[in-house]
């Protein structure tokens, strides 16, 4: 039974890409081709700079293959609660991209956090003190209510693994304190799942919070192990912690049944952690994926065109 208000996508985090520039990821034009192989109609637009940035270059790159923008993605800035000035100048740049192209969604990564993924070093405490939380709540309300009142997106705050909103408790606790107007969740299933939350339960206690999905697994012996040995969620990765569906956790037919009683439209966007990743694996790992979904309900289905001569929608 396929679900009619969850729309299938995927990104550039599902080829091995985490920066701008990086030779050790996949080069940008085979992403977006690999995408339309693997049967997908919609992508998130992934780190800024990655792909091109001049929005008539990349409409054109994107309309060449059919292909349409669920959302973009602030990644690399840090969280809110600190540098604020620079976390909004990089905001404005994706959203400002993210609305010429046609998309409504700018997902907010709050990366760096408190571990660095190459030393495994503490970058600052795991839970913000105080006044640092003030400032979360205070600089997401209003970088939210920037995106929406001057480029017309949605900001999805992104809980992350290593920043201090990566638990179920902290995903509440800032849900409770941040404005429902300006700020609403995209509910990463795999980095809840690293630290064991209870995805559905989260949809169902906050259904007109949840904005937006980026749904992927985590294997549970590799998240216990990074907690025993106190590895950061980059160190995680290259031990392989995010993996292809059904293969982790959390249960992906649980969490859809309770997306499936939101009433809403809803991007579902395929984001497995693979980085660094030689260059031919992503391709038939993102097409497996693509058809175990599709077995499960969510499909990719192209954007609605309009009519040349009616303005209508076929």
């Amino acid at each position: 039974m396929e679900i009619r208000h969850l729309q299938l996508g995927s990104c550039p985090d599902s080829w091995g890409v985490w920066f701008a520039n990086d030779p050790l990821q996949t080069p940008w034009s085979r992403f977006l081709d690999e995408m339309v192989a693997s049967g997908y109609s919609w992508l998130e637009l992934g780190p800024y700079g990655y792909l091109p940035t001049d929005p008539a270059r990349l409409s054109d790159e994107l309309a060449a293959r059919g292909l349409s923008v669920a959302g973009g993605t602030v990644a690399g800035a840090g969280g809110p609660h600190k540098d604020f000035d620079a976390v909004v100048a990089a905001a404005r740049d994706v959203a400002s991209l993210t609305a010429a192209v046609g998309g409504q969604n700018v997902v907010f990564v709050p990366v760096p956090g408190y571990r660095d993924d190459v030393t495994n070093a503490y970058l600052e405490p795991a839970e913000l003190d105080p006044d640092a939380w003030r400032a979360l709540v205070r600089n997401s309300n209003t970088l939210g209510k920037i995106l929406l009142e001057e480029y017309g997106v949605h900001m999805r705050f992104h809980p992350h693994a290593d920043y201090q909103v990566e638990t179920q408790a902290q995903t509440e606790r800032f849900l409770d304190d941040t404005d429902p107007r300006y700020v609403s969740l995209c509910l990463d299933t795999g980095h809840l799942a690293y630290r064991k939350a209870d995805v559905p339960g989260i949809i169902r206690k906050y259904p007109d919070r949840i904005g937006y999905v980026h749904i992927k697994q985590m294997d549970p012996v590799i998240a216990e192990r990074a907690v025993k040995e106190d590895l950061a969620f980059g160190k995680a990765v290259a031990q392989g912690a995010s993996v292809e569906p059904p293969a982790g956790e959390p249960n992906v037919p649980a969490v859809l049944d309770a997306l499936s009683e939101l009433d809403a439209e809803l991007f579902v966007v395929v984001e497995q952690d693979m980085y660094p990743v030689e260059f031919d694996v992503p391709l038939p790992i993102a097409q497996r994926t693509r058809t175990y979904l599709n077995s499960v309900g969510l499909h990719s289905r192209a954007a609605d065109k309009p009519r040349p001569d009616t303005g209508e929608t076929i």
